[in-house]
């Protein structure tokens, strides 16, 4: 790998100003920041980014492309780190998935949920995995409806190879503070509905960069933050 500590010494501010930022969010909540856990967002960052950023102690990263992450995984194998697949899931691409990832945040689907279970290799521990909602009700993004839910977690639940922990949204942009809260309280109020029928899930995987302060307010167990760590993604 190359690239000096210079080199990537955006990164290691990044990373404190975000763990700050978390700090402070957790703080005005009356949250234990140590309850949430930071994804780092990799995407189409190199290796050595993400290197540099294991280096300051980050251990989570997400990836979204099944082809590029296999790289970096190959090439970070001795670090122990935690590969997390947030990004829609194509089932031609699901046996790699099964088999790289630890985590996966995107299954909006059963027949996805199927193949990942059947296609998990026997020698790992099952795959956690999210379910994706779409709390914004856009036409134009993945996630199942708050409405088919229920449904679609009880399923997910008796599948073998997976362990379902929660839900996962990226509801659309918003600059308004309290306006960015309400999809975070719908997803919230949506896992406290499943466990009420019996659920034992405990992972809210929601905010980014520009909103992980209300998604914290609202609960979230998991942030998944790129740009604010990483800088702006260089085209693939």
């Amino acid at each position: 790998m190359s690239g000096s500590v210079q080199d990537f010494e955006h990164i290691r501010a990044g990373l404190e100003r975000v763990r700050a930022r978390i700090a402070a969010a957790a703080a005005a909540a009356g949250r234990d920041p140590a309850a949430i856990r930071l994804v780092a967002v990799s995407k189409t960052h190199p290796a050595e980014a993400v290197a540099a950023a294991a280096d300051a102690g980050q251990r989570d990263f997400g990836e979204s492309y099944v082809q590029e992450a296999a790289g970096k995984i190959d090439a970070l194998a001795g670090r122990d780190l935690v590969w997390h697949f947030i990004g829609p899931i194509q089932s031609n691409k699901t046996r790699a998935i099964a088999a790289r990832f630890h985590w996966v945040h995107g299954v909006d689907r059963i027949k996805v949920a199927e193949r990942l279970s059947a296609q998990r290799p026997q020698g790992l521990p099952p795959l956690e995995v999210c379910i994706q909602v779409n709390v914004s009700g856009e036409a134009t993004k993945s996630g199942c409806s708050p409405e088919a839910l229920p449904a679609l977690a009880e399923a997910v639940a008796r599948l073998p190879r997976l362990r379902l922990r929660g839900l996962m949204a990226i509801p659309a942009p918003c600059d308004d503070p309290e306006a960015q809260r309400r999809p975070f309280r719908r997803l919230r109020e949506l896992l406290e509905g499943l466990r009420a029928r019996g659920l034992a899930l405990d992972t809210l995987s929601m905010g980014m960069s520009d909103d992980l302060e209300a998604a914290v307010a609202e609960g979230a167990t998991v942030v998944r933050i790129g740009t604010a760590i990483f800088g702006l993604r260089p085209r693939r």
